[in-house]
């Protein structure tokens, strides 16, 4: 089920592990206006909400997908163990240390990491 919840300063919607994929370049369309819809400042995806070849970096459905979340301003968390992914390939798992030292594209383990980075967040 997707909900809206408030951690620290942050109106976070997490989204329902079953429904559409974040598969192709525009479906993101639908994830920010489902945020937006809510009023959301981030989204917390499932990993089972990606598509199949959304993880392959080859395809660049992530950086598409990716920029399109940063131009409109809506920070994504993408939670889940991708693991597996992370240990077949090395550009993966640069490009996933990477994008989490910044605060707009987040790739977490589980929610309550989510949670606990939020909360570490200085306060506006």
């Amino acid at each position: 089920m997707t909900q809206l919840i408030e951690i620290g300063t942050a109106r976070v919607l997490q989204c329902a592990v079953d429904g559409p994929l974040l598969a192709a370049p525009g479906d993101a369309n639908d994830f920010l206006g489902d945020g937006w819809a809510h009023e959301a400042d981030l989204l917390a995806v499932p990993v089972e909400r990606l598509g199949p070849h959304f993880l392959d970096l080859s395809t660049r459905v992530a950086g598409e997908e990716f920029q399109k979340f940063v131009n409109y301003r809506m920070r994504l968390a993408i939670v889940g163990d991708i693991s597996t992914r992370l240990e077949a390939s090395k550009a993966l798992t640069d490009f996933v240390r990477e994008t989490n030292k910044g605060d707009s594209i987040w790739f977490v383990p589980d929610f309550e990491t989510l949670r606990a980075r939020l909360e570490r967040l200085p306060t506006a």
